[in-house]
């Protein structure tokens, strides 16, 4: 915004804030166009007569070309840069190109987004609960306190210094579908200072794609492409992060979302180019053969403490690929997929009415749904200690995405591992863990080796849950596969369309932002929520905007917002749960006894006469027993955050529709 303020259109806006468009209805039609269209459906939408009549004004930009221009000469964030990347005397089919940021810039500018300014720490703390320290968010693990108050290696940070942690993740993902063999590598960035159920929502946009890493084809020996495509990576990421390391080592001004300016620290013999001799000893080191990691000169960076645990692969995907074809192996194909087929239908839970032993690939939320069923489906079909050794690694997995740990819950945690490894001999013995020769006698499985890490990770950096991986696979659909739909599809310049794309919507975005500050006269940090005042958990930026300009939230996209029940909800006795009915009943004027048959719950007057007679009077419950019921089918149960006792959490469902044809026990 003070980039915005320095631009040279700055004098314009003084008369008109949305310069060089004439009015606000001009650059909402612009945004939507550069948002919604490519190059050729704006041309074909500025070319119709309705766009063109003179009984309105149309827009200045005649054409998609102009449109462009007018986007282009609005204020911008961190710029995008192309390197050629020289590969040392080994050939590649294609030129090896580089596009990125400078991860320093946009640290900074996620760094002082107000959108953040009520979900930010800046710094270490510890808690404490029955006498045990507890892990959750990042600032609240040894490794920040060791790095911020500690003499951490004779490297303490200065006094007042500001820990501004760096979490990085990378992908590779095709971006055409059955031909082309099209694949893109981004590099995302964001900060550990936000809070941890922020940064896990993708469209909270607390992650930035920092750099598409390029994908070189070497012409050479196969076995040595892999390792220099590694190598090149790593130099690519060297290049990206540059300044990163320096501000590691020497610290560097940032602006926080309340304009403080703070000193912040950003915490990650043999010619290594004979690549057959190396590979070779590199091999028998157990070693990658990558002579010059990224994070050799990143001060505080160890890669036994900054590798986080991912729940989604090392978890889940360890289920999909193993756990459940064990299971399938023991009970049988057709057998599990009529039990998960025959589960009874309720909220909450997905259904699989087509089984799951078809399914090749799935999301992170069909896993955790079938994990919840798997254990009681198998019961009674597989031997006790098979269904054990399962029930012991669902344990794990469920307690190992726990948002915070104490040394109490992380013991319990490895004991439902130590347990699995007791019963394991089981699945052996089923011959249920299978290969394309037949039955494997081993678990040499290096995901099932990864779990053993858990532990130590969560003593460094707090829960891991906050590193899954959902978040940045969602961003593989909208920093890539989306945006690649729009391109021409050309090999050599796809990924340069889609950074102008993302570039030119970033933009957009950030304009809208200053648009409204200026045309409401509003501070950027204008009603900072007090720590004790009660709020709803909601997209970030939407927050901010109702608190600022609640009548502006319509012109921005985001995700639903919370309703908070507990302001005119029915309210337990401790104030500690909100309950929402609609006015209207399902069901009126009705008899326990004709609920009774309706539901097909015979014991149903006699309980709820007990239940008037132990919550009431005598006198009252005569009262009451008389009367006719009205009858909801479904209310909402709202509760706070454990974690943020001033945090309104989502409210929940809860249900209990009669039984009917296609629910015969009834929909709950």
């Amino acid at each position: 915004f003070e980039r915005m303020k320095a631009h040279d259109f700055e004098p314009a806006r003084e008369h008109n804030v949305y310069y060089p468009f004439s009015d606000r209805e001009e650059w909402e039609l612009a945004k939507f166009l550069v948002d919604n269209l490519n190059q050729g459906q704006i041309t074909r939408f500025l070319k119709l007569l309705w766009v063109r009549s003179e009984t309105r004004q149309p827009p200045q930009f005649k054409s998609a070309q102009r449109l462009m221009t007018f986007i282009d000469a609005l204020p911008k964030g961190p710029r995008w840069r192309c390197t050629t990347i020289q590969t040392e005397g080994y050939i590649t089919t294609h030129p090896v190109h580089l596009i990125w940021r400078d991860a320093l810039e946009v640290t900074k500018h996620i760094f002082g987004n107000p959108a953040f300014a009520n979900d930010m720490e800046f710094d270490p703390y510890e808690i404490h609960v029955n006498g045990e320290p507890e892990y959750g968010e990042w600032m609240s693990s040894p490794r920040a306190h060791a790095i911020q108050v500690c003499d951490f290696l004779c490297d303490k940070l200065p006094r007042g210094a500001t820990i501004v942690p760096i979490v990085l993740a990378s992908d590779k993902t095709p971006v055409t579908r059955q031909s082309g063999g099209l694949e893109m590598h981004p590099l995302f960035l964001t900060i550990a200072n936000i809070r941890s159920d922020i940064r896990m929502k993708a469209t909270a946009h607390a992650w930035s794609c920092i750099a598409y890493m390029p994908i070189p084809e070497f012409v050479c020996n196969p076995e040595f492409s892999t390792l220099l495509q590694a190598r090149v990576w790593h130099r690519c990421v060297d290049i990206v992060c540059e300044n990163l390391k320096y501000a590691a080592a020497a610290g560097t001004s940032m602006v926080d979302p309340l304009g403080h300016l703070r000193y912040a620290f950003t915490p990650l013999r043999v010619d290594p180019w004979k690549v057959q001799a190396f590979q070779e000893l590199a091999k028998a080191q157990h070693l990658s053969g990558v002579q010059l990691p990224f994070w050799r000169d990143w001060r505080f960076a160890d890669p036994a403490i900054f590798l986080a645990p991912d729940i989604l692969h090392t978890c889940h995907k360890f289920f999909f690929d193993h756990v459940l074809k064990w299971c399938k192996e023991v009970v049988g194909a057709d057998e599990l997929d009529f039990r998960f087929r025959t589960h009874h239908k309720r909220v909450g839970t997905r259904h699989f009415a087509k089984g799951v032993t078809h399914v090749q690939q799935m999301t992170g939320r069909e896993h955790r749904d079938i994990q919840r069923m798997v254990v009681p489906t198998i019961t009674g079909v597989a031997d006790p200690d098979f269904v054990r050794a399962v029930r012991a690694l669902i344990d794990f997995i469920y307690k190992a995405q726990s948002p915070t740990f104490t040394p109490t819950s992380i013991a319990d945690m490895s004991s439902s591992l130590q347990e699995f490894h007791r019963f394991k001999h089981a699945i052996t013995h089923a011959e249920a863990r299978r290969g394309t020769s037949g039955a494997i006698e081993h678990f040499q499985i290096p995901k099932l080796e990864l779990l053993v890490s858990f532990s130590r990770a969560i003593l460094n950096l707090g829960s891991i849950i906050p590193f899954t991986s959902d978040v940045t696979e969602r961003m593989l659909i909208t920093q890539c596969k989306d945006p690649f739909e729009r391109t021409s599809h050309n090999r050599a310049t796809f990924t340069q369309q889609i950074v102008c794309l993302l570039d030119r919507r970033e933009t957009a975005r950030q304009f809208d932002f200053y648009a409204l500050l200026r045309s409401n006269n509003l501070s950027l940090t204008n009603l900072i929520v007090n720590e004790s005042e009660e709020i709803v958990d909601m997209d970030p930026t939407l927050g901010w905007i109702t608190r600022i300009a609640p009548e502006e939230v319509s012109r921005f996209q985001g995700p639903r917002p919370v309703r908070n029940h507990f302001l005119k909800g029915l309210l337990s006795d401790d104030s500690n749960v909100a309950f929402h009915v609609t006015l209207s009943s399902d069901l009126t004027d009705a008899t326990p006894l004709s609920l009774a048959q309706l539901y097909q719950l015979p014991d149903f007057p006699q309980r709820l006469r007990s239940f008037i007679e132990q919550s009431v009077s005598d006198a009252l419950a005569f009262h009451f027993q008389s009367r006719l019921l009205n009858v909801w089918n479904k209310f909402r149960l709202q509760l706070h955050s454990t974690l943020h006792s001033c945090l309104v959490m989502p409210s929940q469902q809860v249900q209990a529709y009669p039984p009917s044809v296609t629910h015969p026990r009834g929909n709950c």
